[in-house]
């Protein structure tokens, strides 16, 4: 296997990428005539949902002798993600679930919420018959039994000079960027970490949900953006659930009150970023500016710098066949909030903004509250012409990676309905929550729907705990007791785990 995909890989390596680069600039002038013609305009919002997972082993055969397997991170089979439905991704332990368009109203979210709990409720029966669990969680502690962390993420083979990483999905696109880039190394950046590898892999700690919104005109595109880029730092404060790494990732010496003083709430974010930036001249995970045109949306992918000039075949007769390599370059044009052109046909042609702060959550309920938010933060903000817009883009900058550090302690500056600016708990989410129901009712919510999605994030608010709080409570609690630090993290990331297996359906972080 390593042969034929070493092949694969130098076929792609073998791409010229001024070529690439010429034609992904022809198709930003397709998609621009699309725009002026109005092939991405539709007649109404659509929501739609990108959900990861990692496995673990739930240690239904492990001994007393064998307790390290429990809850150990696992390798996927491809034939069982096959079997489940859900897609690869970059790690072997990886599976991700991507629901089907629904229009934004109180059918479609049901619809997107229903396909969640039908197709994960299948998957964790289909799994279990492995002894396996699918876990949503934004940064996995605990690395396979017997193996450590750093051996998992850092193992490669070199097959003529083509570095393979063994736990990698044969995806060729990931193994390529470990391939086209010198000697570069990818590095994590985070307080105490020290992890640097060949490849890409140390992304595969993360996992995330990534709601997606559609406007209806897609010139209306920026003003959305702009307001998505405003809410990135105060959402992600709510959902911030990735204190801690596997343990043997840390420097050595370091003692386990320093790494719990020093350790970011949402380290997923600095993983994302310091990965895939170490080997590029310029950041491209990074926070995005505002935009002033949709046109200027397509000119940003086109002048992103090229990471991997894939070979891309137009022999398709999808509608976006026609923008073929501008879609491909796009792949790899990641920011933490960017712009979508897409569509199988010229009916299903679409604009649309990916929102991809928020980290894997604790239960359905909880990931499905912050699609649901989201999407009425859209509606009700761009409708009521919210004064939040015009809050300076470095403050919005600002608000993300405090938010990043310390959750809902980093202070959020937001500005009001009442064009006040505040950074009181209380008053910011009181005011983007309103918002956010209020758009659920605009979009024919009733108000008891509306608030049903919103509670899961009033209650953060009203008890100031996020999952990074949570995971904090659990370690600190375990030191105290006499534990040493990878014990703490182990047994709470086990305890996250379970009660994870008691609430992911049909329960809430709420009642943790």
């Amino acid at each position: 296997m390593a042969e034929d995909l070493a092949g694969r890989v130098r076929t792609v390596l073998d791409v010229d990428a001024e070529e690439f680069q010429r034609e992904a600039e022809a198709d930003a002038e397709v998609v621009k005539a699309g725009l002026r013609d109005g092939a991405f305009d539709n007649h109404q919002s659509i929501i739609g949902l990108e959900y990861e997972f990692y496995a673990v082993d739930d240690g239904r055969w492990a001994d007393e002798a064998d307790a390290e397997r429990r809850y150990s991170l696992m390798r996927v089979p491809r034939r069982l993600l096959e079997l489940i439905g859900f897609e690869k991704e970059l790690g072997l332990h990886n599976a991700e679930m991507t629901t089907s368009p629904q229009p934004f109203n109180p059918y479609g979210l049901r619809a997107q919420e229903n396909e969640v709990l039908a197709r994960l409720s299948t998957a964790l029966d289909c799994t279990a018959a492995e002894g396996m669990r699918l876990v949503s969680d934004a940064l996995w502690t605990v690395p396979p039994a017997g193996e450590t962390a750093r051996g998992y993420l850092t193992d490669s083979v070199v097959d003529d000079g083509v570095a393979i990483a063994t736990n990698m999905s044969d995806a060729v696109r990931y193994h390529a960027m470990a391939n086209g880039r010198g000697d570069d190394e990818f590095s994590v950046e985070a307080p105490h970490v020290d992890l640097s590898a060949d490849t890409v892999m140390p992304e595969s700690l993360i996992t995330s949900i990534q709601p997606h919104f559609q406007m209806a005109h897609a010139a209306d595109l920026p003003t959305y953006f702009n307001y998505a880029v405003r809410i990135a730092g105060p959402l992600l404060a709510l959902g911030v659930s990735s204190p801690f790494f596997p343990p043997d990732l840390y420097e050595d010496g370091v003692d386990a009150e320093t790494l719990l003083a020093d350790a970011w709430d949402e380290n997923r974010v600095a993983v994302f970023e310091s990965v895939l930036n170490t080997a590029t001249g310029q950041d491209k995970v990074a926070f995005p500016e505002d935009l002033s045109t949709v046109e200027e949306a397509v000119d940003r992918v086109v002048e992103d710098e090229i990471f991997v000039p894939m070979p891309v075949e137009r022999a398709g007769d999808r509608f976006d066949d026609d923008f073929a390599t501008l879609r491909m370059k796009h792949g790899t044009y990641w920011r933490w909030v960017r712009p979508v052109f897409g569509g199988a046909s010229r009916s299903a042609a679409n604009a649309r903004i990916e929102f991809r702060p928020i980290p894997a959550q604790p239960t359905v309920r909880d990931s499905m509250a912050f699609q649901a938010a989201f999407a009425g933060l859209m509606q009700s903000l761009v409708r009521r012409q919210h004064p939040v817009v015009d809050q300076e883009w470095e403050t919005a900058r600002e608000n993300f990676y405090a938010a990043m550090r310390n959750g809902l302690n980093s202070g959020q500056r937001w500005i009001t309905n009442d064009g006040q600016e505040t950074t009181d708990l209380v008053a910011v989410y009181d005011d983007i929550l309103a918002h956010a129901a209020d758009g659920l009712k605009s979009a024919g919510c009733s108000a008891a729907e509306a608030e049903r999605y919103v509670a899961p994030l009033q209650a953060r608010v009203e008890t100031a705990r996020t999952p990074a709080d949570w995971k904090r409570e659990q370690v600190k609690s375990r030191l105290a007791d006499g534990d040493d630090f990878e014990t703490a993290v182990t047994g709470m990331q086990r305890t996250y785990v379970e009660r994870q297996t008691e609430t992911l359906l049909d329960g809430s972080f709420a009642d943790w």
